[in-house]
């Protein structure tokens, strides 16, 4: 009885509390100085969220290409002595080189271990029929043992029970995924958006920040450790067709999570509460001997299914809108970036009713890795263009269409000879009265009410005065625009496309078609004739006898609007 009156009459949700104690030492009163004093105000804003990492110029490198970062990720695992430790989405299941490059690597030094950590319900869609994440990986840990090779897939704890039986797989992702992308190599990191498949080794835009510090490194390796030991680790199993089992081993930081969710939330919350804000620091004077830095790194995660509804002490979400609070001021620009827009409203929030000029880009559905495929994901790229045009909608309402811009990115057509598809994601900003940034955000997020809540993200803040890095980071930003393209609203209105008597000439069955009326007594009765099925709209003008028609890939269905206000979040 009591749940049903709690289900009637829910209780009013509690503002949700927030904590923050990093173990920052101050900085230096003399490097201090340096930066702009905007930048001082946001440097100490973020130290009371996350820890901070100082670097020096050369310490972070930009690759701007994915066939640079695949032959960075090969160059790196060939040289690495120590670890290798990867977090990715999922492992291509054509990346047979890729295993290769591990296998060799980890014969050539015995003491190189490898730790490898992908989402459970993607590494294994294809299982057991065919070949999957885990079905690939399992035999470097059969060769080389499990001690050297462990290989980890994490599992939502919103996925349980009776919600997991009935629901298919591709659609039972919905529910979470382990999104993080981390790369580590003995005491380099490197943070990107791509997972470890051929398309993001060859065709597919994505960005990439290479980071040498043997502190930074740590830390990112200690963050995957951590989901490690809440996730199924993969091992071989010669009696089972898809050749692996996964197995929860006792060691693990606690139960697996739909034996008991509450016991598995306060264990992984109580794990990563001090690990998401601070770093091992041997004194508070330990940064004394880099007083020649330049550069500020802020890790920052999104761990919001790991922790209690109403006590999320994730680090990302809270960093990225304090971040954002900076834009109060006209003389600073920003340019933000999501292959799948579909911004969080905070976000989008401080974006529009800031002071700041920006600019947004996004993938054009043309290159929308879904773009033209089959089943329900073919109307994918129509529901990110939806979440673009009623951005502009609202820039438009608010007066703002000067001061920030939409473009799209294309290159080609996806999934077509010389077809690129679109995956940058992050966020640039200068410091007042310049043209280049001094600000970015990089890594896995996509900035999405999804990435808040039911993911696991990890991205970086970077904060600069390296005139050198700022430039690099300004021609990343180059780089990208170099494919892309205006969008405005005018883009989404009908636009004429044939003569009436050509439209004559190839009139439709109106038997097959009801929803089209191009008779001639309904053109002689009005000047304009205006037929509409659910993702289109035709007019005929009398007057010229021209037919209006939005453009194919400006067409956005009825279905798609409505799916939208129903799954909206889950994008």
């Amino acid at each position: 009885m009591w749940s049903v009156f709690s289900y009637l009459f829910p209780a009013r949700e509690q503002p949700q509390r927030r904590t923050y104690a990093t173990n920052n030492p101050p900085l230096l009163p003399t490097i201090d100085q340096q930066f702009h004093p905007k930048l001082r105000v946001v440097m100490k804003q973020l130290d009371s969220i996350a820890p901070r990492f100082p670097m020096k110029r050369g310490d972070i490198e930009i690759l701007n290409r994915p066939d640079q970062f695949y032959s960075t990720l090969k160059a790196k695992i060939a040289s690495a002595k120590s670890r290798i430790f990867l977090s990715s989405l999922y492992v291509g299941k054509t990346q047979t080189e890729l295993i290769q490059c591990l296998d060799d690597a980890l014969a050539a030094s015995a003491d190189l271990k490898v730790y490898i950590l992908i989402d459970a319900l993607r590494g294994t869609r294809e299982a057991p029929d065919n070949v999957c994440s885990a079905s690939l990986l399992t035999p470097l840990v059969a060769k080389f043992g499990k001690h050297r090779v462990d290989v980890r897939m994490y599992h939502t704890p919103n996925l349980a029970g009776m919600s997991k039986a009935i629901t298919p797989k591709r659609f039972n992702e919905t529910y979470g995924l382990q999104h993080m992308k981390l790369y580590g190599f003995d005491n380099e990191i490197m943070l990107s958006g791509a997972n470890l498949s051929h398309d993001y080794f060859t065709d597919r835009q994505d960005r990439y920040y290479v980071f040498r510090s043997s502190r930074l490194t740590d830390y990112y390796y200690k963050i995957q450790e951590a989901i490690s030991s809440i996730s199924y680790q993969v091992l071989p199993s010669q009696k089972l067709k898809q050749g692996f089992r996964l197995t929860w081993p006792t060691s693990n930081a606690s139960c697996e999570p739909h034996m008991n969710i509450g016991r598995f939330i306060s264990d992984t919350s109580y794990m990563l509460d001090p690990l998401l804000k601070q770093q091992q620091l041997s004194s508070f004077d330990e940064f004394d001997d880099t007083d020649d830095y330049d550069t500020l790194v802020y890790p920052v995660s999104q761990f919001t299914p790991l922790f209690p509804k109403m006590i999320d002490n994730s680090t990302e979400k809270p960093a990225v809108l304090r971040l954002l609070s900076y834009l109060d001021t006209s003389s600073i620009k920003w340019w933000f970036t999501a292959g799948y827009f579909n911004m969080l409203p905070e976000i989008q929030d401080r974006l529009i009713n800031g002071k700041s000029a920006g600019s947004v880009i996004t993938a054009s559905p043309k290159a929308n890795s879904f773009y033209k495929s089959s089943g329900v994901s073919y109307y994918v790229p129509e529901a990110y263009l939806l979440f673009a045009k009623k951005f502009l909608e609202e820039v438009a309402r608010i007066g703002k269409s000067s001061m920030i811009t939409v473009f799209e990115w294309q290159r080609g057509v996806v999934n077509t000879l010389g077809g690129w598809s679109y995956h940058a994601k992050g966020m640039w900003l200068t410091a007042p009265d310049e043209e280049v940034p001094s600000i970015t955000v990089v890594g896995s997020s996509n900035y999405t009410k999804r990435a808040y809540s039911l993911d696991l993200e990890s991205n970086a803040i970077i904060i600069t005065k390296d005139e050198v890095l700022k430039q690099q980071m300004k021609d990343e930003i180059t780089n990208l625009m170099t494919y892309a393209k205006k969008l405005e609203l005018t883009d989404f209105q009908p636009k004429p496309k044939q003569k009436k008597q050509e439209l004559e000439s190839s009139t439709p069955d109106t038997k097959t078609n009801p929803h089209v009326d191009v008779s001639e007594n309904a053109i002689q009765a009005i000047d304009t004739v205006a037929t509409m099925d659910d993702d289109s709209v035709h007019l005929v003008n009398k007057d010229d006898d021209v037919v209006y028609e939005v453009d194919e890939d400006r067409k956005i269905s009825y279905g798609v609007q409505l799916a939208l206000k129903l799954l909206g979040g889950r994008f």
